[in-house]
């Protein structure tokens, strides 16, 4: 996870500096907006449209192509995921195992998902038996300023994304407004830039 944060904050900073962005599997130029592969290590490369295609398309290799659909999940109980903060996102590991993601100033932190609760979240919500192991995750939002809880499928680089916001402008010991601000412009990108919403 620190890998792919730190990734992120290089292109970040790339692109303010506007030094060119490079497919980190041909180094071909690519352009500001573009899509994502997962690596073995779970880190996030950039990927210029000819390697997205040839992953795509299911050639094997260490790398798996991140999704870009993003839907808005009807409300739906996380009760059993024992969230104890206000944020998180869920990823299937596809091994069995199911993790929790806390997102903080230092990161995030992870803790395993009782299998009897993920099982029962996803029959209450038939959009997550689509979710794509490692590369798509369950993200929610709780008891915050928003005027309802929130309950998306995202790509996993979108998590990454949110992690890296909330170490950006994190202070003090609650964050500050600028991080809930950080939070709420990311939320309102998603709702901007979603594919659907779950019938």
């Amino acid at each position: 996870m620190t890998t792919a944060l730190e990734r992120i904050a290089a292109r970040t900073a790339a692109r303010r500096d506007g030094t060119p962005q490079r497919c980190g599997v041909c180094a071909a130029a690519i352009a500001p907006e573009h899509r994502h592969l997962l690596d073995g290590a779970d880190d996030v490369i950039c990927a210029c449209p000819a390697c997205v295609l040839l992953f795509d398309r299911g050639v094997g290799g260490p790398y798996l192509v991140v999704p870009d659909r993003r839907i808005r999940l009807r409300p739906a109980s996380t009760d059993g995921l024992n969230v104890p903060v206000g944020l998180a996102f869920v990823v299937d590991r596809g091994d069995g195992q199911v993790v929790a993601h806390y997102p903080s100033p230092l990161g995030s932190t992870e803790a395993a998902v009782d299998p009897d609760a993920w099982a029962s979240l996803v029959a209450s919500a038939p959009a997550l038996s689509t979710l794509r192991p490692r590369v798509e995750a369950l993200l929610v939002r709780t008891n915050s300023r928003a005027a309802a809880d929130e309950v998306w499928l995202v790509p996993i680089d979108d998590c990454f994304r949110l992690v890296a916001a909330i170490r950006q402008h994190w202070t003090g010991m609650s964050g500050g407004s600028a991080v809930w601000l950080a939070v709420a412009r990311f939320f309102d990108d998603l709702a901007r830039t979603r594919h659907e919403k779950e019938s």
